[in-house]
């Protein structure tokens, strides 16, 4: 058999350290940045477009304060692609983006420590400090920005899904995949029957099965893994719930899901979104198992105690001879 083939309004405070620490409130499409906004969009947009989205990311400053006509002259294209990339991302017009971007520009610049920036591609000449800097920054920004992004109520929606279901199965490949083995294990510790799948054979096999009643979840940072499409596009031929878990809201898995949960990780050197797309995905699984253990509380608690206690017996029990 083989193996299947493998992204508002922020208050701040300020600890003692002087590191900023960001107010999350989720629940609205006004709480996402613009540079969320600019790559979630990024691989559907035209290329031209495209060369507008990286210019922005790369400089939400300098594009904040620039004319309509420097940013067309300067990515290459016209003023009207550039406007028609502000609605691609759900701005009406240039004016809105420089006043977004201004704002998004403030926040990473209050994202800053001791003067050295966090938010860069990691570089042969960085010092061990800055890579840990930067790796720590990246990874506390993808939970922070996937946690002020969500959509609360569709997430209600899974979580009444998947407490409800008769049979839960999930499926993902690589990073994705370990993130699926942490909530199946997480959700069979209070009794729920679940199963992960990460071969595209198994997978297919176990979604041809399922029925009205269960759940099938696929997670895929890109949401175009193929194998993972295909196993949710059979769990939902078969007429079960399907979730997709991704960070691309505009990708091939949304067409398939009926629900989906969104992430919000930066990919950059030596595709650092293969970990800050697996520590987003972590939390929002982590999300998802804790509001799912609290639909039977009382159970729950009692589940994982008795599971704890099992594991507690048996390492004092053994003796080293």
């Amino acid at each position: 058999m083989g193996a299947m083939s493998g992204e508002a309004s922020q208050g701040t405070g300020q600890s003692e350290q002087g590191y900023v620490q960001p107010r999350v409130e989720t629940g609205s499409v006004r709480n996402m940045s613009v540079l969320i906004r600019v790559r979630r969009a990024l691989p559907n947009l035209r290329p031209a477009e495209q060369r507008v989205a990286q210019a922005v990311l790369e400089d939400p400053a300098g594009i904040s304060e620039s004319s309509i006509t420097s940013v067309a002259k300067l990515c290459d294209t016209s003023e009207t692609t550039v406007l028609r990339f502000c609605r691609a991302i759900g701005l009406a017009g240039y004016p809105e983006l420089r006043i977004a971007l201004a704002r998004a520009a403030q926040w990473e610049e209050n994202d800053q420590s001791n003067g050295a920036p966090l938010t860069g591609p990691i570089s042969e000449t960085d010092s061990v400090q800055d890579v840990v800097s930067k790796i720590a920054y990246a990874d506390a920004r993808a939970i922070t920005d996937t946690a002020r992004a969500l959509d609360l109520s569709v997430l209600e929606k899974v979580i009444d899904a998947i407490a409800g279901a008769r049979r839960l199965d999930l499926y993902g490949v690589g990073a994705s995949g370990l993130v699926a083995e942490d909530l199946q294990q997480k959700l069979h510790r209070i009794g729920l029957m679940c199963h992960s799948w990460s071969d595209v054979h198994l997978g297919l096999t176990s979604a041809a099965v399922l029925g009205p009643g269960d759940v099938a979840l696929g997670i895929s940072h890109s949401g175009n893994t193929v194998d993972t499409v295909d196993v949710l596009r059979t769990a939902k031929k078969r007429g079960a719930t399907t979730i997709g878990l991704t960070n691309y809201d505009k990708s091939p898995i949304a067409e398939v899901a009926d629900l989906l949960l969104i992430t919000s990780a930066h990919e950059s050197t030596f595709r650092s979104g293969a970990m800050s797309s697996r520590i987003a995905q972590l939390a929002l699984v982590d999300c998802i198992f804790a509001g799912v253990a609290q639909r039977s509380y009382d159970q729950s608690i009692a589940a994982l105690e008795s599971s704890h206690a099992a594991v507690e017996s048996r390492h004092d029990g053994r003796r080293i001879h």
